[in-house]
């Protein structure tokens, strides 16, 4: 009975995280207490957690980060980046302070958020190095969101912390997916300048108000999501084109 209840758990979380899952949700959990009528018998069935490894690998590993992390003696901080690093040649905050994180809240939604839309952008990339370039397409959006804010901020000691910049990479790339079918939306579809303006709205409301689950206090750096977002949002073109999976041509195929 608890295992059930379990099951039941995970679809309905990963509903309200990726929305457009939910019937594959519903088919995981139904697939597990009984096949479906018109299902060969002996059909494989599908895994509960259907997710690429890298996606899943770097959502386990920030919890797993931020619990060594609380036990440094600092909590981390020395590995933050600050602005004022840009002036004095000191890179690596650009890069370390994605292994940081505010606290539990912060790191879990970050974590989900990484596993719910970096799952198509990886799935999506599969061809020749494209898990290089899945890991790539992640940390380059950290950085340049990190660079990014270093450059609204120039001189500031207000350390940064938080993979959100990479995360947000990801979500921009996942956006231009949305119901291509297995190909990269153009830049000016539609459905693509909505969803991005819908994003960054919110991104920006958030910011201005300067609240967030996680934040405790700590200001939201809206303009690292911005520049990680429109990151993702170019990149996913030009490795589409180098490591995308050949489209779905089937009719009705996603």
């Amino acid at each position: 009975m608890s295992m059930r209840l379990t099951q039941q758990r995970s679809c309905q979380t990963e509903m309200m995280v990726l929305g457009r899952l939910e019937v594959n949700g519903d088919i995981v959990h139904l697939g597990r207490m009984q096949q479906s009528a018109d299902e060969p018998a002996g059909a494989p069935r599908e895994k509960i957690l259907n997710a690429p490894f890298l996606p899943v690998l770097i959502a386990t590993s920030m919890p797993v980060l931020y619990w060594f992390q609380e036990r440094l003696p600092d909590q981390g901080l020395s590995m933050a980046f600050r602005s004022a690093d840009l002036a004095r040649g000191q890179w690596g905050g650009l890069f370390t302070s994605m292994l940081l994180h505010g606290g539990w809240t912060h790191v879990t939604m970050n974590a989900v958020a990484a596993l719910a839309f970096g799952a198509p952008v990886a799935r999506f990339l599969g061809r020749g190095l494209a898990p290089l370039a899945f890991v790539v397409l992640y940390i380059a959006s950290g950085v340049i969101a990190a660079l990014g804010y270093g450059l609204c901020h120039p001189g500031s000691e207000a350390p940064l912390v938080g993979a959100s910049g990479a995360v947000f990479g990801l979500i921009g790339a996942a956006t231009r997916l949305m119901g291509g079918h297995g190909r990269v939306s153009p830049l000016l579809h539609p459905a693509v300048l909505k969803a991005s303006a819908a994003w960054m709205g919110v991104n920006l409301i958030v910011g201005l108000i300067g609240w967030a689950p996680g934040a405790e206090g700590a200001r939201v750096a809206w303009e690292a999501h911005l520049f990680g977002y429109v990151f993702g949002l170019l990149a996913i073109g030009p490795l589409g084109r180098w490591f995308g999976s050949p489209p779905d041509l089937r009719p009705g195929g996603v």
